[in-house]
């Protein structure tokens, strides 16, 4: 059986990408920091049917996330889907005039360090299938950045940077790498931009070549 893993699921979108990705025979490895967030999850949706498990890692711990995900592939089956979602520390979101300088470390970790650790857990799998998706999952700050929220302008222009430059490396390979920019919020009820359109975005990402970035709705 074939894994999505998703970094920083949750009630929300994670949830509606597990449940989109199972409808097609995956099966779900849930990433958080919170054990006891990710295995109630992993026990609502196996409740519908679904093949989920938990397992916590802080996206900050290159080494957890990297066992996280190898314990995934060892319990649920490779991993040929790769989101990475976390949602940004508040302290992320501060001016550019007052955030210190380890705070801006701290989002490099988050937004770049992070993703490259979940990479080149996964990395190795997908070669040998010879098949793969990578998919990132940002702000608007990504591509515009705004003097008040510092860390994710910097952090998420990093990761966005890092996501086209294994697009262009690993195309070629039939591994896909798409990143996918929602600029503001995601109203829970919303048909065009709530965590189900969000989910078939993914899925789409998935399943049709395109360029490396697509935008859920335009930036303001």
């Amino acid at each position: 059986m074939s894994t999505i893993a998703i970094i920083g699921a949750g009630p929300g979108v994670g949830q509606a990408v597990a449940r989109r990705f199972a409808r097609e025979g995956f099966a779900v490895a849930l990433i958080s920091r919170s054990q006891d967030k990710v295995d109630a999850l992993a026990a609502e949706l196996a409740g519908d049917g679904v093949t989920a498990r938990g397992y916590a890692a802080d996206v900050l711990d290159a080494d957890a996330l990297a066992a996280a995900l190898t314990a995934a592939a060892a319990d649920l089956g490779p991993v040929s889907v790769l989101q990475y979602s976390p949602l940004p520390a508040r302290h992320y979101l501060r001016p550019v005039t007052e955030t210190p300088a380890a705070d801006i470390l701290e989002a490099v970790r988050f937004s770049v360090l992070g993703p490259v650790a979940a990479v080149n857990a996964v990395l190795p799998g997908m070669r040998e299938a010879g098949t793969g998706t990578v998919v990132l999952i940002n702000g608007g700050t990504s591509v515009r950045p705004r003097a008040g929220y510092a860390g994710t302008s910097i952090g998420f222009a990093g990761e966005s940077a890092y996501g086209q430059m294994l697009h262009d490396a690993l195309e070629p390979e039939g591994i896909r790498v798409r990143q996918l920019v929602i600029p503001g919020a995601i109203p829970a009820d919303d048909p065009e931009r709530g965590p189900d359109a969000v989910a078939e975005r993914i899925w789409g990402l998935h399943t049709t070549p395109g360029e490396f970035r697509e935008f859920l709705s335009p930036l303001d």
